[in-house]
């Protein structure tokens, strides 16, 4: 149901570089992108994560409450893209672990403050 998930950004080019690397942790590619955003996803049928400078031409700003979840293959991969984001400079708001029955999940912030987590069901 999802096709992509737009996160805002004030620069660009340092938000390509995390994600660029980030993402390819989990097999994400640039799909798209233009002088105003940039999109990435892991296969060509599955949603699309976009960094994008606001339309409006305002500041982009941290939502309150807002995140966004990345599924992958394992509990090793969750590992994996937590220990990358902090790698990279992002802050880290919960580290790798079980949060309830079949879910494990890490949770960090890239380098404007969007709160993003890693998890795996099962």
């Amino acid at each position: 149901m999802i096709g992509y998930v737009c996160i805002g950004t004030n620069d660009l080019a340092a938000s390509a570089a995390f994600y660029d690397a980030l993402l390819a942790t989990v097999g994400g590619k640039r799909h798209w992108e233009t002088e105003r955003f940039i999109a990435w996803h892991n296969a060509p049928t599955s949603p699309m994560l976009i960094m994008i400078k606001p339309l409006d031409g305002q500041p982009a700003t941290v939502g309150n409450g807002t995140m966004v979840a990345l599924a992958v293959g394992s509990t090793a991969m969750v590992d994996a893209i937590h220990a990358k984001a902090l790698a990279l400079g992002g802050k880290d708001e919960g580290a790798p672990g079980n949060r309830g029955e079949n879910f494990y999940a890490a949770y960090f912030r890239d380098l404007e403050g969007n709160k993003l987590a890693a998890f795996h069901t099962g």
